[in-house]
């Protein structure tokens, strides 16, 4: 550890693990998502998913005062940009002909987790300003030591995306597809709010599900059988292989260790047919407070919109019943608009150490993030509502 002065100290860990549980979360409980939780965090460690080996080498940053953490930022060193759903190839090629070095990269995000609220932690009651301005400057004295290119933060959290742009982040503009309910109470109030050509087709799609002879039953926490935290690995490898190869980031011993501790965050949609007791395809979501957040899906027989049903039809009929205001089903898809998810903007923020390549990024970035928010718009003109919502 390094004295930074007589309140602080900073310390860089490779282990989450090291922190004691109540100590992060009581900066992590707090906040809207999920995702920044020790539980998921650590469990993305232990299970080896999240590790040096896959190219996540975990370098948190926290900060403490006598032995009381009081601020903390989960960061993680990559050699590749994989896992991300942040697409910074051009960023990569653009230095490469510059002939400067892309990685490694410090990344603060929430690995394989394309959901927007990524921020520092920082406990309630503690100068944000102050703290933040140190943790920044620990972050540029990291990398000018270990020679990284630049830092970047994903899927950031709107507020505190105006704080890091005072302290000389550079936001670029990105979209996900994200769902508001419009106080609803019925999922007929759902479907009552797009033009009669797409109420039909969203009936028609589950009604052939129901023509299938296919059942779908949604489990949340301590409903859940265990099992099907293992059969859920099983589906989520299948997808990828099928769809995505490359891409099966999570190990089967991630899916199991969800049970013990954080099951209450958990929501699984499965698709059983007749006769069947183990389901034939099944969705994993995650809820907290207001916000329901998809994450994986798989079958293992194909059946005509049973993937819309699973992943956006129930679970929005469940969100409905539980009071969630929004649900950001995952990454990627056009497809997602015609089921009521509009282009929603978020941000990454970024900051590159090269001069040579600083001064790329601030040449062009107004114009990049022009040409996105463009093509936000022109999805959202095509909106299969009665009127935009």
């Amino acid at each position: 550890m390094v004295e930074v002065k007589p309140r602080y100290t900073v310390a860089w860990i490779n282990q989450l693990a090291e922190i004691p549980q109540a100590e992060w979360d009581a900066l992590a409980l707090g906040l809207k998502t999920p995702f920044l939780e020790w539980e998921w965090l650590n469990n993305l460690e232990t299970s080896g998913s999240a590790t040096a080996k896959t190219g996540w080498l975990p370098n948190h940053l926290t900060v403490w005062r006598e032995r009381d953490l009081i601020a903390a930022a989960p960061l993680y060193v990559k050699s590749h940009s994989y896992g991300e759903f942040v697409f910074d190839h051009q960023w990569a090629n653009v230095a490469h002909r510059l002939g400067v070095r892309y990685y490694p990269k410090l990344l603060g995000m929430t690995p394989f987790t394309p959901a927007q609220g990524y921020r520092f932690l920082i406990a309630p009651g503690e100068d944000e300003d102050e703290l933040t301005a140190l943790m920044v400057a620990a972050i540029d004295q990291f990398c000018d030591r270990n020679r990284i290119s630049g830092c970047n933060f994903l899927y950031v959290d709107p507020q505190w995306q105006v704080v890091m742009e005072r302290h000389g982040f550079t936001p670029w503009l990105h979209h996900s597809y994200i769902w508001h309910s419009q106080g609803y109470q019925t999922f007929e109030d759902y479907l009552n709010a797009f033009n009669a050509n797409q109420r039909r087709n969203i009936k028609r799609e589950r009604k052939s599900v129901e023509k299938a002879g296919l059942r779908l039953q949604t489990f949340s926490g301590d409903q859940i059988p265990t099992e099907l935290f293992s059969l859920m690995h099983h589906f989520y490898s299948d997808t990828c292989e099928k769809f995505y190869y490359g891409s099966k980031y999570l190990t089967h011993q991630f899916f199991k260790q969800l049970h013990p501790h954080y099951r209450h965050r958990v929501v699984f949609v499965a698709a059983y047919d007749q006769g069947n007791q183990q389901p034939i395809g099944m969705s994993f979501c995650l809820s907290k407070g207001d916000q329901l957040y998809g994450r994986y899906w798989g079958c293992f027989q194909e059946f005509d919109s049973l993937h819309f049903d699973a992943c956006y039809y129930t679970p929005i009929e469940w969100a409905i019943a539980n009071g969630i205001q929004t649900f950001d089903p995952g990454a990627g898809g056009r497809h997602k608009k015609r089921r009521g998810f509009p282009a929603t903007p978020n941000y990454s923020l970024h900051r590159f150490y090269n001069p040579r390549l600083a001064q790329v990024l601030h040449a062009y970035i107004d114009e990049i993030n022009e040409m996105e928010q463009q093509e936000i718009d022109l999805i959202n003109q095509d909106l299969p509502f009665k009127q935009v919502l």
